[in-house]
């Protein structure tokens, strides 16, 4: 590199110069450089720097993500409202069970279907319609004379179902059995169920998805007997479809065989009301925390069905959890349907232009 200096010219005579400014000129080299192989003493002091990396501990990933508040659990919406628990689950649970008109029938044919030792006994009811609650509360109420098998989701046609009933019965069969080795082995162990003084009932849920050739095989089922009394007792709780296909005149000696049967209707809105207040009240809440306003509209939503009512209900507590309202208003459930949380499969009712909680007022 060579430097320059760079001067002005001066007036008051010619041996006087001011520098201005300074300029560099570097030459680039031809030759290229040279990596030289490090010595044995230079390699010695790298390699025990290296290994003294190795040795440090490693920071879990905690210590290097950002710190941030743990995410509430489902819970805390809940406690929102000084509740003890969620009042809105989707799932099935006996202790919320709300006894509506149509439920209360529905488990008085049940049990008579138990106690008369009826063949066949039929529940039906739409989608969410608190079918399978009442069979949990069926289940805890049978006692030691009563052995209980229970087929949450059959399928199939003829020979599946004979399987399915083995299985839920807790009927061993050797492998490779054929189907009349299977029926013998059922038949034999409802015999022997019957000389200790126990009657077996087989509860299948979801029944719907049971083919023709399934009912039949069921319907056969019943034929095991001893005397006058029915060896094992059949549970068919569905969906509409399963009474539709009961009902056709190719099943006509199946459905002679079903001693009771009930549909589980939809709630009105007065039951509604009760409903919805049960629950709150059943999780620690005073009832009021919705205002009739809100569950008018969460029922015209919803068609009065328990699932959808929970499943509108739960995301509407959420919403009002987070933007500290202490009701749950017209406008907050205008808000949850507005955003389009659901799938559904009909076309939504309209809602009431709610533009502020002014207007709502």
């Amino acid at each position: 590199m060579t430097s320059r200096v760079h001067y002005l010219r001066s007036e008051d005579g010619p041996g006087q110069k001011t520098p201005i400014f300074i300029s560099h000129r570097y030459r680039r080299h031809s030759t290229r450089p040279t990596i030289e192989r490090a010595s044995a003493s230079q390699s010695s002091y790298m390699q025990s720097i290296s290994d003294k990396k190795r040795a440090l501990p490693a920071l879990p990933l905690s210590a290097l993500s950002p710190k941030k508040s743990p995410m509430p659990n489902a819970e805390y919406f809940a406690k929102c409202f000084g509740l003890n628990e969620r009042p809105f689950t989707l799932l099935p649970d006996p202790d919320f069970l709300y006894w509506t008109p149509a439920h209360a029938r529905a488990f008085a044919v049940l049990e008579y279907g138990v106690v008369a030792r009826a063949p066949i006994t039929v529940i039906t009811g739409e989608v969410g319609a608190g079918k399978t609650t009442l069979v949990q509360y069926l289940l805890r109420n049978f006692d030691d004379t009563t052995l209980v098998g229970l087929i949450s989701n059959a399928q199939g046609g003829r020979g599946d179902l004979l399987h399915w009933a083995l299985g839920a019965l807790d009927v061993d069969v050797p492998d490779g059995s054929d189907y009349v080795a299977s029926h013998q082995a059922l038949q034999a162990f409802l015999i022997e169920q019957y000389s200790l003084g126990r009657h077996v009932v087989l509860i299948i849920d979801e029944a719907q998805n049971i083919s023709v050739e399934g009912l039949e095989e069921l319907r056969m089922l019943t034929n095991i007997n001893a005397g006058k009394d029915e060896l094992l007792q059949l549970i068919l709780v569905g969906q509409p479809e399963l009474r539709e296909m009961i009902t056709r005149p190719g099943l006509r000696q199946f459905a002679q065989r079903v001693t009771a049967s009930f549909h589980l209707s939809a709630m009105d809105l007065e039951t509604t009301k009760a409903y919805m207040r049960h629950r709150l009240i059943h999780a620690g809440g005073t009832g009021q925390e919705f205002n009739d306003g809100a569950i008018a509209l969460i029922h015209k939503r919803s068609g009065g069905v328990p699932r959808l009512v929970n499943k509108f209900a739960d995301f509407a507590m959420v919403y009002a959890a987070s933007s500290d309202f202490p009701i749950i208003d017209e406008v907050v459930v205008c808000e949850v349907f507005q955003d389009n949380l659901f799938l559904e499969t009909v076309e939504p009712v309209p809602l009431p232009d709610f533009n502020s909680r002014d207007a709502a007022e």
